[in-house]
């Protein structure tokens, strides 16, 4: 059943902690419903312009929403297909997805351990195509199964039409922006296979014996905790820029002043920059701008000391990033969804 809420707060709705409001809230539980919320929103029953959020941890509010926010009830999971070597899964867009990842665990699913604790929910998660310790969301996802809100029409998308990149899809492009993830399709694997090369997530498991799925899991979700703060008492959305990409001759620029530089490659032509370590060259990491500050143990992320606006959280975002220019000449660009 279709829940309608009016002048609503969305303050539970995103890990900054932002007490933005909006004029109506709408949380639905199927396709159905969902299509009829389409037609109210083309027949201004609901009013425009309408966005739709996951768990709010990839969003920073700077102004309430003047028309309508939706959110997905539709959770669950279950089993399309399965042989020796594979299972496919179909997950509701609603599913948190770190207890997606916690399903796939317990049952000895292999590929969803290394994005472990990862907040919010799976239909993001196809989305933003999420990443960490060497995986990210594509090396799972087939297809992703959306409904285009402008004619109520359900289409599938496969992997391919995705056209995942860094932090991207083509979901996040604006003139995609009209279609609303229902579910995702994934594969997991039922042999033993684990991805533990990355250098952080290597030397937390030096030298232990038979390591399983769940030694993975727990120990990402440690190193996550060691790094980065719990929404529930520190708001904030996780890394807030995106590791910047640069010609392979822009990374022999700064390491002449900086041969110490790191960096990750990416193609023959192109190298990642480490975001955080740049912030942190220039003196942010633990500072404070009022209410919004960068904190402590990882300058990727920004977060709310207590009681900050969106707009705090942007204006310090923005003197980083011309630090950032000023001493390196690099441009960094929002990972968070600023609305």
């Amino acid at each position: 059943m279709l829940k309608i809420h009016k002048d609503y707060s969305l303050l539970g709705h995103n890990t900054f902690g932002i007490d933005a409001r909006t004029a109506i809230f709408v949380e639905y539980s199927s396709e159905e419903e969902l299509r009829s919320v389409a037609g109210m929103l083309r027949d201004g029953s609901l009013p425009s312009p309408w966005l739709h959020i996951g768990g709010g941890s990839n969003l920073l509010l700077t102004r309430d929403w003047p028309g309508t926010v939706l959110h997905s009830l539709v959770t669950g999971c279950n089993t399309v297909f399965r042989d020796d070597d594979n299972v496919v899964v179909r997950a509701g867009a609603g599913m948190v997805w770190d207890e997606f990842v916690a399903m796939c665990v317990d049952k000895g699913w292999y590929g969803a351990e290394n994005l472990s604790a990862i907040p919010g929910e799976t239909g993001a998660a196809a989305v933003q195509n999420i990443g960490a310790y060497g995986m990210e969301a594509k090396d799972l996802v087939l297809e992703v199964e959306t409904l285009d809100m402008t004619s109520g029409e359900k289409r599938t998308f496969s992997a391919r039409d995705c056209r995942y990149g860094y932090r991207s899809s083509i979901f996040k492009q604006p003139e995609n922006k009209r279609y609303v993830v229902l579910s995702v399709l994934l594969r997991l694997g039922l042999r033993p296979h684990l991805n533990i090369e990355y250098r952080a997530l290597s030397e937390a498991l030096a030298g232990k014996d038979r390591i399983s799925l769940q030694d993975v899991r727990e120990t990402v979700r440690s190193i996550r905790s060691s790094k980065l703060p719990d929404p529930s008492e520190t708001g904030s959305a996780g890394s807030f820029f995106t590791n910047p990409v640069v010609p392979r001759s822009r990374l022999e620029e700064l390491q002449r002043h900086w041969p110490e530089i790191p960096y990750y490659p990416v193609s023959a032509d192109t190298v990642k920059l480490s975001a955080g370590w740049l912030i942190e060259q220039c003196g942010w990491k633990g500072r404070s701008l009022g209410r919004a500050g960068v904190y402590p143990r990882q300058a990727l992320v920004l977060v709310n000391l207590g009681g900050a606006s969106g707009s705090e959280i942007v204006a310090l975002a923005d003197a980083v990033r011309t630090s950032v220019r000023e001493r390196f000449g690099v441009e960094l660009s929002p990972e968070v969804n600023i609305l």
